[in-house]
């Protein structure tokens, strides 16, 4: 376990040092800037009477400011959760391709460190790194709503950690993609094109009704069944940002079915990993 930590907090360093961490908080504190300059609430005793953004009137309405948040705190989760995931998917593709580059892994092998601890210490340093990157924006954005209408809600912050569950499972993806090609587009293509496999399976009966019955619309129903349900994770994490009830079997089936494909996609790289000669 301890190898395990060291190799985690060796890609935290690595991350460091390439500014990787400077570019990630940069960006997230960029986007939070902008909209806290450009984002207009006028809330009188607790009710928003007007909002702009980049000074475009969005509505006029009188509304209880608490209302109000609640929607824009939805709006904000569906975009966090697949803007966020296009961005991190693009900006942590190299991590795994490194990880093999020549040198560095006969380097990392010489050590008394197994390759499963290199394996899985990459993954928790990465989801370690992404952690701290969404914190950080939901704490932020939750901060600059709070100030400008004056309802303190803890729904983002919440609703974050759904998020990170969902890069988890497009990670270990990108991860295994990594050690039968080793290419930093391949990974990040990997990773995208998993983001859209989930959204499509989460609405996997309405898609599959469309097509006739026979071979073709039982292959793909199938085909679906072990993919997460990305999309069913952002509605849920715009449902907890906006304070909204959720279903908690559904919520712990897609829990648990996101959590099982990760666990299959980090087992598959184990074994292409442990059959490499370097």
């Amino acid at each position: 376990m301890r190898q395990l930590l060291r190799v985690a907090l060796d890609l935290l360093l690595e991350a460091t040092r390439r500014r990787w961490v400077l570019g990630l908080f940069g960006s997230i504190t960029l986007v939070l800037t902008a909209l806290g300059l450009s984002l207009e609430l006028d809330v009188v005793d607790g009710a928003l009477a007007g909002s702009k953004l980049f000074g475009v009137l969005l509505s006029d309405d009188v509304v209880s400011a608490h209302r109000a948040l609640s929607g824009v705190s939805q709006a904000v989760a569906y975009l966090a959760f697949y803007g966020g995931a296009v961005f991190l998917v693009v900006a942590c593709s190299d991590f795994a391709p490194e990880l093999l580059s020549p040198g560095r892994i006969e380097h990392l092998l010489s050590l008394p460190v197994a390759r499963w601890q290199l394996l899985f210490g990459t993954y928790l340093g990465v989801l370690g790194l992404v952690s701290a990157g969404i914190l950080y924006g939901a704490v932020g954005l939750t901060a600059l709503l709070g100030v400008k209408t004056g309802v303190w809600s803890p729904g983002l912050l919440l609703g974050s950690t759904v998020g990170l569950l969902g890069f988890a499972a497009l990670y270990a993806v990108m991860l295994c993609s990594a050690f039968f090609v080793r290419s930093a587009s391949v990974s990040g293509g990997a990773g995208a094109a998993m983001l859209g496999l989930g959204v499509v399976a989460s609405y996997r009966e309405s898609l599959t009704g469309l097509l006739e019955p026979g071979l073709v619309r039982t292959l793909v129903s199938w085909a679906l069944v072990p993919v997460p349900r990305l999309g069913g994770l952002a509605t849920m994490s715009a449902r907890i940002a906006a304070e909204q009830a959720i279903d908690g079997a559904v919520a712990s089936r897609l829990a648990a079915g996101c959590g099982l494909f990760s666990v299959a996609a980090l087992a598959l790289a184990a074994w292409r990993f442990e059959r490499m000669d370097f």
